[in-house]
């Protein structure tokens, strides 16, 4: 996506508890759920509504890991039955799940940029009254 990037902002509606990783979800995933959905609720940017879109972050870091595991173990190339020296077919999904994991964590608010933006929700420290007036 070129240009700015939208804001982030706390949502009307933002969960209030984490709700566990869906049983589904490879193990690589459900530690990724376990790490990044509390703090997502506790600086209330994450809604129900939303949960698939991390769910395809957390699948996306765990199939970056299960590529990682296959590439550690066999290399990154594999002779044909030609002969020919080929790019591992793991190669590619790494990079493909690398890309969608970045974009989604993006759009999570996850990675410290977005996270920049992100007005929050969070209450602790919240002294604006309902008009945004700072009292």
């Amino acid at each position: 996506m070129k240009g700015r990037k939208p804001n982030i902002t706390a949502l009307p509606g933002a969960l209030d508890k984490a709700p566990p990783a869906p049983a589904w979800l490879p193990k690589f995933a459900k530690t990724e759920w376990a790490r990044v959905v509390p703090a997502l609720v506790k600086a209330r940017s994450l809604a129900q509504h939303e949960l698939s879109t991390v769910e395809s972050y957390c699948l996306s870091v765990a199939r970056i890991r299960e590529c990682e595991v296959v590439i550690q173990k066999h290399g990154l190339t594999f002779v044909s039955p030609t002969g020919e020296s080929k790019r591992r077919p793991e190669t590619t999904l790494l990079k493909e799940n690398i890309e969608a994991a970045r974009r989604l964590a993006a759009e999570c608010g996850i990675t410290p940029a977005s996270r920049s933006k992100n007005k929050g929700g969070a209450t602790e420290d919240d002294n604006e009254d309902e008009f945004g007036v700072d009292i």
